[in-house]
């Protein structure tokens, strides 16, 4: 992963909060779960074996945050059934490694301490195949409220389906809502939707993320007081 700048350990503000916070909805992959380096080891392996190795520096730069599809199709050309058999592959392979040490205790603690005053849901462009076993390891099935996958929308991000999706399932309007995004893509889809967004260090520069309405370090406990607070 690249380097981050100096001046990125700063916290940066874009824009004031929308209303009062009901609800929060997370992204999964590299958000909720620091697994990036996980799902770019896997696109490696498989492409690799396919005759096309790429670094890792071509994940975080081209690849991250768009979906099987968009990279399977664009990369290595597959539609059809050829497709829904690579992204099936792919998803067997992370979810056999699934043991939910990719959600750190910070991150736990924050959503626990989240669920206890509003609805939790995770929106993810992953399939839920992947994002509940590795929720239920960490012990947060409980916690969440409701989950969008892969599964459930026809567009994944950047179109807002997914965050639409979750707020109807939670009975709740755009500006009742927080949502944490770590690519450009999941901010497009958050902003579209109309969500406040607080975006997440650690998979794209600030630059990349600068849609959204926060940048911030990492999700904590200090973190999910705040926005409910606020």
């Amino acid at each position: 992963m690249r380097k981050r700048e100096a001046a990125s350990r700063q916290e940066v503000r874009l824009s004031p909060r929308m209303g009062t916070v009901r609800a929060l909805l997370f992204d999964f992959n590299g958000t909720l779960s620091h697994d990036e380096p996980v799902l770019c080891a896997i696109y490696q392996e498989m492409f690799a074996e396919r005759g096309l190795p790429f670094s890792q520096e071509l994940y975080f730069n081209d690849l991250a945050g768009l979906s099987d599809g968009a990279i399977m199709v664009d990369w290595l050309g597959v539609s059809g059934p050829a497709l829904t058999a690579l992204v099936s592959e792919r998803i067997a392979r992370y979810a056999a490694i699934a043991d939910g040490s990719t959600i750190t205790q910070a991150v736990r603690e924050a959503v626990r301490h989240a669920a206890a005053a509003v609805p939790v849901a995770v929106v993810s462009a992953a399939f839920r195949a992947e994002i509940e076993p590795v929720v239920a390891a960490a012990g947060l099935t409980d916690q969440i409220t409701s989950i969008v996958a892969a599964d459930d929308v026809e567009e994944v991000k950047p179109h807002p389906e997914g965050y639409q999706l979750a707020l109807s399932r939670l009975g709740m309007k755009p500006d009742q809502a927080v949502s944490f995004e770590d690519t450009e893509t999941g901010v497009a889809a958050a902003k579209a939707a109309g969500l406040r967004c607080i975006a997440v260090r650690g998979t794209m520069s600030d630059p990349r993320l600068v849609r959204a309405d926060e940048i911030v370090d990492a999700i904590d406990v200090a973190l999910i007081k705040r926005v409910l607070e606020e």
